[in-house]
């Protein structure tokens, strides 16, 4: 079975090396336009791409697929490259372009030269129809969610409203941040895309609509996000953390100067003297009170700083009890 594979990130990556292991022939990868990254910002290509390239398989990087759009020619070549590719599914995973209908058309169950496709297959790491939209994995962790997973879901021209073909549910941890939920969503992704494709090679890939209740969007993270509000409970706190881990990264900041919270735990449920106060600093962590239950923070980092546990980051930065930990830091400005 001939496969283009559509992806950008890591997540994607995971489920094109699952591919490839199971004997599809991938001819054509389309991924996003290589960014400028790291300290010297020079470009860099995206995860998928350099396994594309350690393969040998031809890569496409339009930065738009609207043949009306800003880019037409990148279009029409990537259509061009689409069509010689001849292939029997597309399947997308975190790509970063919104497929315009001519892709949907092009990789349809009637091909234009008369075969049939599969047409173009997502993996979605929820539960749809909950969390539909960008960031699907911190909205569930912020959202206090106790279950996950993976949809394997038939591409349609809307926002993640496609038809489902398969579907399995992942239990959230109670110390889950977004990078370990990732990387075990990526790879049950890739597991299931896999076992996806093999059923419909026999015919036996069924599409169920998505259930019209409990529609959801996980709209992109915005940097602002990141900053902990001291007037919030200590629960919605500890997720936001988890949630934001590894990116933006949740942000306070005292006397000004910007530290960025990578691990922290809720105790308690009564309100605290003043949100945002510091209770106490030891080497068990950093104790501070919020509208409801303290936060306990266990990991920190400070501008330029390496992440530090407490009992390390306290020898190198004085905090005492009664100081007070500020809201309005602007999180672009705590450590990267």
């Amino acid at each position: 079975m001939n496969i283009i594979f559509a992806g950008t990130p890591v997540f994607a990556r995971v489920a094109l090396e699952r591919l490839q292991a199971a004997g599809f022939n991938v001819p054509l990868v389309l991924t996003q336009p290589d960014r400028p990254a790291g300290r010297g910002m020079k470009l860099q290509a995206s995860p998928v791409k350099q396994l594309a390239l350690e393969h040998g398989i031809a890569v496409a990087q339009p930065r738009s697929l609207r043949l009306d759009g800003k880019y037409p020619d990148e279009a029409r070549a990537a259509q061009e490259a689409i069509a010689a590719a001849r292939a029997d599914a597309m399947v997308v995973a975190a790509y970063g372009l919104i497929l315009p209908q001519w892709v949907l058309d092009a990789m349809g169950p009637l091909a234009p030269e008369g075969s049939r496709r599969l047409g173009c297959l997502n993996i979605h790491a929820s539960l749809l129809p909950r969390w539909r939209g960008a960031a699907p994995i911190h909205r569930a962790i912020e959202a206090g969610d106790s279950q996950t997973g993976v949809t394997i879901m038939q591409m349609d021209a809307g926002l993640d409203t496609g038809d489902m073909l398969l579907l399995e549910r992942l239990d959230i941890r109670d110390d889950d941040s977004t990078g370990s939920l990732h990387d075990r969503l990526a790879d049950l992704g890739g597991r299931l895309i896999v076992e996806a494709l093999e059923i419909a090679a026999c015919g036996g890939l069924s599409a169920t609509p998505q259930p019209t209740e409990g529609i959801t969007y996980a709209h992109k993270i915005e940097k602002a996000e990141a900053a902990l509000d001291w007037r919030a409970p200590a629960a919605t706190l500890a997720r936001q953390v988890r949630a934001f881990n590894p990116a933006p990264g949740a942000a306070t900041a005292l006397a000004g100067e910007a530290i960025k919270v990578w691990a922290a735990h809720a105790e308690g449920s009564h309100a605290g003297p003043v949100p945002g106060e510091v209770l106490a600093a030891d080497a068990e962590g950093i104790r501070v009170a919020t509208a409801s239950g303290v936060l306990v923070l266990t990991e920190l980092q400070r501008a330029g700083g390496k992440r530090l546990p407490a009992a390390d980051f306290l020898r190198g930065f004085a905090l005492a009890p009664g100081q007070v930990l500020d809201a309005s830091v602007t999180p672009a400005k705590a450590a990267a």
